[in-house]
């Protein structure tokens, strides 16, 4: 066997805790570690020689060695804001022992100055850059930066991941990636900032080719279209599904598929139904807010030319059931907001709305707004292992709010507390099962992971009787009401019953911090921040 000319060590960072997103206790439910893998490590490990070894740690299911970097000729890694202290603290640990470390990703893109200690920084698309970097590092190059020109990628050239690295037992789904960038122009938003306003796509063939490698490898069951707005090239999609379709039906389903969209999927039935045909079960939305007032000031007015609870429900109509963003903290908003979300989620029977508060990411429009207003907090970092905690839930305003802090918080407050109330998230399951119309390739119950299936039912089960018994009556009522009246409804609303085992604690711990953090400043503990000054 010839030996490797290079052994390229990637390191997933682990993501902060305390995460709306990291389904904890539903993972364990379920007999996995994380909800899901790497996609952009194994893309990049892709991209590598075929004359490297690559190895992968993903530090949300496993630890780092001290025999691992002993291993590694270079260590790759990098992340989104959540795993900026831990990419960090890898960095420094590859420094000290004398192990050349490459960053790269959505938070080395956006705040590169906070990565200097690194040997590389990759800047912007790997695509576009990564033969630059590789070839100075065989010329004997150990330390730059190389940045890639914005949105010119060629996501058709982008190899298919490297998924043999991965453990499928591991990870509640698997990742894939259609499409890069969204049309909208959001002001809060990052995406448009890292992968533009013009989607690029990649072919039907290209797609396919993925979807083949993960099923030739043995996997079967949920994959993720991690796409930020997988139909933001509503053309390209609708000329890719049908070949996605032909694909499902020729292997009996091996997948089922979810995604994240705007809100006007709903205008289009035919797109709905292709979904629908392809096994497309769910679909994260962002609404943000049923105020038009804050959705125009925030660039979002999509959202405000149809009814929002309609849109939701047609959704529904296509057997895809809807999980939901909002956000609260905006300069518009008004002392109704508690109110005005927590209906909308009611109304729209949307069981899992991921609601947080607003955080004015790196780059955005909203940012640099904020820091010529000198309202903007300097301080971005969440490099420091100790603090680094939480997500939007409980780490966001980091700015001087025009409400008073504790008004905001405390509505943020009363919409977890209510909308994550038990009877309150049962009942929208409920309603859930009632809407749904499941008499397309979705609504089969004997699918590709029934026998996962049978034992998240079996595990579930469990978990609700005896476990955790404040949950019992709401859980069997859900349960026998769903099998007699649709019974085709039965696997997502038993999806949407397992995540309520993260999500129900989650709020009691949400609660908790959010009334912590009221109490400091009402007691005068809380000191405002140091500002950006104003340009």
């Amino acid at each position: 066997m010839t030996e490797p000319t290079c052994r390229a060590l990637l390191i997933h960072p682990r993501f902060m805790a305390g995460s709306f997103w990291n389904y904890g206790k539903t993972c364990e439910l379920v007999g996995a570690k994380y909800p899901a893998p790497p996609l952009g490590l194994i893309t990049v490990a892709a991209m590598l020689p075929e004359t490297w070894e690559a190895r992968l740690i993903d530090r949300n299911t496993a630890e780092l060695e001290d025999a691992d970097l002993e291993w590694a000729d270079i260590v790759l890694t990098g992340g989104m804001l959540p795993q900026q202290a831990d990419t960090l603290q890898i960095v420094r640990t590859c420094r000290a022992k004398g192990i050349p470390v490459a960053v790269g990703g959505p938070d080395p893109t956006t705040s590169p100055e906070l990565y200097e200690e690194a040997d590389f920084r990759i800047i912007g698309e790997a695509e576009g850059v990564i033969g630059e970097f590789l070839s100075a590092w065989e010329n004997g190059t150990r330390s730059g930066t190389f940045t890639a020109e914005k949105f010119k990628a060629d996501v058709t050239a982008t190899p298919a991941p490297r998924f043999d690295l991965l453990n499928f037992e591991n990870y509640v789904q698997v990742s894939v990636q259609f499409s890069r960038g969204c049309p909208f122009t959001c002001e809060f938003c990052d995406i448009i900032e890292l992968y533009g306003r013009k989607p690029r796509t990649k072919n039907a063939d290209q797609m396919l080719a993925e979807l083949d490698r993960l099923y030739a490898l043995g996997y079967r069951g949920h994959v993720d279209f991690v796409d930020d707005n997988l139909i933001g090239n509503k053309k390209a999609v609708k000329a890719f599904l049908p070949h996605l379709i032909k694909w499902q039906k020729e292997r009996n389903y091996p997948f089922e598929f979810s995604t994240e969209a705007s809100l006007n999927l709903a205008d289009d039935p035919e797109l709905l139904r292709l979904m629908q045909e392809a096994s497309f079960f769910s679909v994260f939305i962002g609404i943000e807010s049923p105020d038009p007032d804050v959705l125009v000031a925030t660039r979002k007015k999509q959202n405000t030319r149809r009814d929002i609870a309609k849109s939701v429900h047609r959704i529904y109509d296509a057997g895809i059931w809807v999980l939901a963003g909002f956000i609260v903290g905006f300069d518009e908003e008004n002392d109704r907001v508690a109110d005005e979300i927590s209906n909308l989620i009611e109304e729209a029977a949307i069981p899992v709305a991921m609601t947080g508060l607003l955080y004015a990411l790196p780059t955005t429009q909203l940012t640099r707004r904020l820091a010529r207003e000198g309202r903007l907090h300097a301080d971005f970092g969440m490099d420091d292992p100790e603090t680094a905690h939480g997500d939007q839930c409980t780490a966001g305003l980091n700015f001087q709010t025009k409400r008073p802090r504790q008004e905001i918080l405390r509505d943020f407050r009363e919409i977890i507390a209510r909308v994550y109330a038990p009877e309150a998230y049962f009942g929208r399951v409920r309603n859930v099962a009632r809407m749904l119309k499941l008499d397309g390739a979705n609504g089969s119950i004997v699918s590709a992971g029934f026998s996962h299936d049978l034992k998240l039912f079996g595990r579930l089960i469990w978990s609700m009787t005896f476990t955790n018994k404040s949950y019992r009556w709401p859980f069997w009522r859900t349960l026998i009401g769903t099998a007699l009246t649709n019974f085709r409804a039965i696997k997502p609303v038993l999806e949407m019953m397992a995540l309520y085992v993260h999500l129900g604690p989650f709020s009691l711990f949400v609660v908790e911090q959010i009334d912590r953090q009221i109490e400091e400043i009402e007691s005068g503990s809380w000191t405002t921040p140091e500002l950006v000054a104003a340009e």
